[in-house]
């Protein structure tokens, strides 16, 4: 396994002062390191009857399309409130700087289908157990949810276990 945490940029005070902004586009644009990460996210899943990856946007999409090739199954991109086409479903979530929205098509997901979270961070949770509840309200059943880096100290992660979902990370980050 390839070590991956020098490929990621910090960026201070950003989106706000205080704020230690972890970018993993130095990551992306990395060839051999782009393909590690989705390899070592895709890998704890192999055998797990994956029927669809749940990327939360946006960088949740350029890593769950890849993961869902990877496991040879569909993708369903999870959006901002409007940007969608069809009929959605939403589900609302606090971020640290106030409220938002995701959806998905109210299709997208069968009843029983077998759904992986994918998003490249996950910091207070909030989108993650966003993503949790519109894939359960279809029907769906999450079987984990894996991410790039973890911000321990914020209880993301602690935040999906107590829903009962396992995630996997590559990386955590102390401070944010």
């Amino acid at each position: 396994m390839q070590d991956l945490k020098h490929l990621i940029r910090t960026i201070p005070d950003y989106p706000k002062k205080g704020i230690l902004f972890r970018d993993v586009t130095t990551l992306f644009g990395n060839a051999a390191g782009f393909k590690a990460a989705v390899v070592q996210m895709a890998a704890p899943y192999a055998d797990a009857g994956v029927e669809a990856v749940a990327g939360i946007e946006a960088r949740g999409f350029i890593l769950g399309g890849a993961i869902a090739d990877r496991l040879g199954c569909g993708f369903v991109p999870l959006r901002k409130k409007g940007k969608l086409p069809w009929k959605t479903i939403g589900q609302e979530y606090t971020l640290e700087y106030g409220v938002d929205i995701i959806e998905m098509h109210e299709d997208a997901v069968r009843t029983g289908e077998r759904v992986l979270i994918v998003d490249d961070l996950i910091a207070t949770g909030g989108s993650a157990e966003a993503a949790v509840k519109l894939v359960r309200r279809s029907g769906g059943e999450v079987v984990g949810a894996t991410f790039i880096i973890d911000l321990p100290e914020l209880g993301g992660r602690k935040k999906l276990s107590g829903l009962g979902v396992v995630s996997q990370v590559l990386m955590a980050f102390e401070g944010h």
